[in-house]
């Protein structure tokens, strides 16, 4: 199924459109699919790709650095920081931007086995994350007993 991205959006529908388009064109980029095997700061890494996506498809649809804040709840500063191109996410939003301008907007995603390895290591991390949930309670409950002890005395 194919969708007219436009890449200078009027409207709500079309910055989301274009939006959507910038983040998952993004995200699927062998760079980025790279990165984001890293478990290290892969919530931020992705918020932040979703924010300069985000800056970006508004910034094409004429907005103000302060309308786009606004809209999307971040301060001017991090916008603009994105849409100079400051942050790693707003260069790389921005090369998926200039991309389409050039080809067209086609995403590329990954294949089935691609996808198939990357549900099993994000299955390992969930994995991986309930256990050490698990241990630091342990941690925690340990800890209070030893203080509890320690007042005792």
């Amino acid at each position: 199924m194919s969708e007219e991205i436009p890449l200078s959006p009027i409207g709500r529908e079309e910055i989301h459109k274009l939006e959507y388009a910038l983040l998952v064109g993004t995200l699927f980029r062998p760079e980025v699919l790279e990165e984001l095997r890293n478990p290290s700061e892969r919530l931020t890494w992705v918020d932040s790709l979703a924010v300069a996506a985000a800056a970006i498809a508004r910034e094409k649809a004429k907005m103000t650095i302060s309308q786009i804040a606004e809209d999307i709840g971040r301060t001017e500063s991090t916008i603009r920081n994105h849409l100079m191109g400051k942050t790693k996410a707003g260069q790389l939003v921005r090369q998926t931007l200039e991309k389409f301008l050039r080809e067209g907007v086609k995403i590329d995603l990954p294949s089935t086995k691609e996808l198939e390895e990357l549900k099993v290591r994000l299955e390992e991390e969930r994995k991986k994350s309930q256990k050490l949930e698990i241990l630091l309670q342990e941690v925690k409950n340990s800890l209070k007993d030893l203080v509890e002890k320690l007042e005792k005395i």
